[in-house]
């Protein structure tokens, strides 16, 4: 089962992490679930708290099925125009991603999935970063604002 670890610090919205160890199939799950706890605790609502869900799940199984084990954080984040969100990393010491570009492409697995992990992610967050090397591990960093307020 996957650990986690909440921080808190003097603004608790705002400085907030929740850290996950990322093993097996039921951590996947769980981060999933912590997840979509966490961006409703930061105002998500709606198909955006579905979204997020669905961008960690797939990021958390790939983390399981390649690099068998990793970590992922969970991070309220606010830019200089007072615009929030959630930011997403997602760390593993696996053997890395020998082409990433490939792997962004839809329908590209290195197994018998479908190819949409990565490029599914990509496409269901605001903002998407990848770093790989062979032999090194990935960091996938991803971030979803909260809608303007209107």
């Amino acid at each position: 089962m996957a650990n986690a670890f909440v921080a808190t610090g003097a603004d608790e919205r705002a400085e907030q992490t929740v850290w996950l160890s990322i093993a097996a199939q039921p951590d996947v799950l769980a981060a999933r679930q912590k997840g979509r706890e966490f961006a409703m605790r930061l105002g998500f609502t709606g198909s955006d708290v579905t979204v997020v869900a669905a961008a960690i799940c797939e990021i958390a199984r790939n983390i399981v099925d390649y690099a068998q084990s990793g970590e992922m954080t969970f991070s309220a984040i606010e830019e200089k125009e007072n615009r929030k969100g959630m930011l997403v990393v997602a760390r593993d010491q696996g053997p890395g991603i020998a082409d990433v570009n490939q792997a962004l492409r839809y329908g590209c697995s290195a197994r018998k999935g479908l190819g949409v992990g990565l490029p599914g992610a990509k496409w269901l967050m605001d903002e998407f970063q990848i770093d790989s090397e062979a032999g090194n591990g990935t960091t996938v960093r991803m971030i979803k604002w909260l809608p303007r307020a209107a």
